[in-house]
């Protein structure tokens, strides 16, 4: 049996069941019915209208029995490894494994595939990186901000070097001087001189820089982007592949990726002639009604270099099998064949190089969103465990090695036949908990109609999309939504943007099934364990307030105003209208609906749910429907008429004191 094909089996029996109107995305209603039926028909009528209440009932009792468990304090939660990345040593006798989740780097014994040392680094490690002689690692700690030095030799860290908000990838330039690496959420470039462990300068990437990739001969570095570009509201996202020279230290080229949002690895041939990119083509300005009708994600892959010329985009999906999440590349070294995990699709998707050329150059038109195209360059897909991520090819170039993040095991594929031939176990915990099994449902395409996407789609990394989405049946191009952020959400209820769900089982279940899955979702006992997980979703470290808590001046200044009752001429501000009033309590939010004046046309209503400001300078755009590219336009664009707070009496630096306020919390 093919891969997925029992999945697909099982979403297929579910279809009738969910079927919806062409027109409205809603669920079909039965036509009154005519007088002159048949005593046959009329009793199928009925029992049509049956079955119907009866799958309404059977909704409302899916809420009421999916309760999340109980908050899992961090002193009692399974620790479990979450191994993300991957790195051999000079020799081929060890792979370097970044544990994500336990904040180590696990060293495994090719020879004996056992763990042979744990090496404790920063807060959730996800990039690494090797010096050209093999004696020194790199690894980027994401919530610590900077970089652990490992003595490779002594299996211990003897540096830490400092770099930019959130590092995820890491080179090492082909002299062995300088690092490069990216910060996720400043969006740049670290340049870190090795001989004085200092940041000697910072390039701009796109937003979201993630992933890095050295050429062959070592002067260009390529970096990918999580998260789209700013741009137009409801415009289709735009991103690139930010190209460094690495004897300059300088940005050389901006590759430009057009309709993509959501770029993951990037990885070259060994002869130089051929660049991938895995990436995600969302459709955000269709409504998702037609879920069941195409795409809701594109996956696909950026091919760039000598072997293709301009930068071309070409599809992997299938016309019934869609692979979420694109995420990990690895180019066999004679160029044979592409292994790309599909992270949400839990396999590894194997593309016959010549064929993919092949195609590239015999077709004269773009084909990123034919269906057809990947029979003729997609030869396997191979299903490995939960989450896979990181893909490395072993120095023996027999076989590939894939980390699978949410089994805290590696996969070992052999080239040769495409198949696993062996699981190599890191030693995490044993059983599943609720959190890790919610985690594995959010990561999971499994449950939307033919596998095409599941919640970390739009939640990447269980964080935002940075994109705009026209998600519900309620008539095309309204109520368009921006993506919130999942950062410790108890307490904040109700949920959606008009507060329509009163809590999030409801969020996550009747909701996703019906609107985003088009097919039949979660068991109780699923949903309660998808909750879980989301509420444990921890805020991450806030790097704009310091660590003792105090304020700058000008973050003073911000919190004035702020809480100010007054206008600046002495005019008191209704109670209804001081920031302060409906972002209150301990996340800012009073958990209530209002109208703050930013509904727009597409909206059948401008009540808006008041939402929590924690960490609010992660989650641009802004504003219900993200039309606000930033923290300044929601004042200096939409609020004309002071209904949004008290705003138009602010000079521009007055402003800027209040934003940088707003960054703190």
């Amino acid at each position: 049996m093919s891969l997925r094909a029992t999945n697909r089996e099982r979403l297929r029996r579910s279809a009738p069941g969910q079927r919806t109107d062409s027109h409205q995305g809603m669920p079909s209603r039965m036509p009154t019915e005519p007088p002159n039926l048949s005593p046959f028909r009329r009793w199928h009528s009925h029992l049509q209208v049956i079955a119907k209440l009866i799958a309404v009932l059977a909704i409302a009792l899916l809420v009421i029995a999916a309760k999340p468990a109980a908050r899992q304090s961090a002193a009692v939660r399974e620790r479990y490894l979450s191994p993300i990345e991957l790195q051999f040593s000079s020799n081929g006798r060890f792979i370097y494994v970044v544990c994500e989740g336990s904040d180590e780097v696990r060293v495994v014994d090719t020879a004996t595939r056992k763990v042979a040392a744990s090496i404790p680094v920063g807060r959730v490690p996800r990039g690494i990186a090797s010096s050209p002689d093999g004696r020194t690692l790199y690894v980027t700690n994401s919530w610590s901000d900077n970089v652990s030095v490992i003595d490779a030799a002594q299996m211990r860290v003897v540096e830490t070097l400092p770099a930019g908000f959130e590092p995820t990838g890491v080179v090492v330039d082909s002299s062995g001087t300088t690092l490069y690496v990216a910060n996720r959420l400043s969006s740049d470039i670290s340049v870190i001189d090795l001989k004085t462990g200092r940041e000697i300068k910072r390039l701009l990437a796109g937003r979201g820089a993630s992933y890095l990739a050295l050429s062959p001969d070592g002067k260009l570095i390529f970096c990918t982007h999580i998260y789209p570009n700013p741009g137009a509201f409801r415009t289709p996202p735009n991103s690139e592949i930010t190209v460094i020279d690495t004897q300059r230290q300088i940005v050389v080229d901006r590759k430009p990726l057009h309709n993509v949002a959501g770029v993951f690895h990037v990885a070259l041939s060994h002869d130089g002639k051929l660049g991938v990119a895995a990436q995600l083509r969302p459709k955000n300005l269709v409504p998702l009604a037609h879920v069941e009708h195409g795409w809701a994600f594109g996956d696909s892959l950026t091919l760039f270099g000598p072997d293709v010329g301009q930068p071309v985009q070409i599809p992997i999906d299938e016309l019934d099998r869609y692979y979420a999440l694109p995420w990990g590349v690895a180019i066999a070294p004679d160029k044979s064949k592409l292994f790309v995990t599909t992270a949400g699709s839990e396999s590894v998707t194997v593309v016959d190089v010549a064929h993919l050329l092949h195609s590239v150059k015999s077709r004269r038109k773009a084909f990123v969103n034919d269906l057809s195209a990947s029979a003729d360059y997609v030869v396997d897909r191979i299903p490995v465990g939960h989450n896979p991520r990181g893909a490395i090819i072993a120095p023996d170039d027999a076989t590939v090695y894939v980390a699978n993040r949410l089994d805290d095991n590696i996969s070992v594929i052999d080239m040769r036949s495409d198949k696993v031939i062996s699981t190599i176990d890191l030693g995490g915990p044993r059983n599943a908990d609720a959190v890790r099994r919610g985690e594995r449902l959010f990561f999971t395409a499994d449950f939307a109609f033919q596998g095409q996407f599941g919640c970390s789609n739009c939640h990447i990394d269980a964080t935002i999309d940075g994109l705009q989405w026209d998600l519900e049946p309620d008539g095309f191009g309204k109520d368009i939504v921006d993506n919130r952020s999942l950062e410790d959400l108890a307490g904040t209820e109700p949920f959606k943007w008009n507060g329509g769900n009163p809590d999030m089982p409801t969020e996550c279940g009747p909701r996703t099934e019906k609107f985003f899955f088009r097919s039949q979702s979660f068991t109780p006992q699923q949903l309660t364990d998808l909750v879980t997980f989301v509420y444990a979703l921890p805020y991450r470290p806030n790097r704009y307030r310091s660590a003792n808590g105090d304020l700058t001046p000008a973050q003073e200044r911000g919190k004035a105003i702020f809480e100010r009752t007054k206008a600046k001429n002495g005019t008191p501000i209704p109670e209804s209208n001081q920031c302060a009033y409906c972002h209150s309590g301990p996340k800012y939010t009073d958990q209530k609906q209002v109208n703050v004046g930013t509904g727009k046309e597409t909206d059948r209503s401008p009540i808006i749910d008041v939402p929590q400001l924690p960490n609010v300078a992660y989650s641009a755009p802004y504003l219900h429907d993200g039309s606000a590219r930033s923290l300044e336009e929601i004042w200096t664009i939409f609020n004309p008429q002071d209904r949004h707070g008290v705003t138009n009496d602010l000079t521009k630096d007055e402003l800027n004191d209040l934003i940088e306020y707003l960054k703190t919390l």
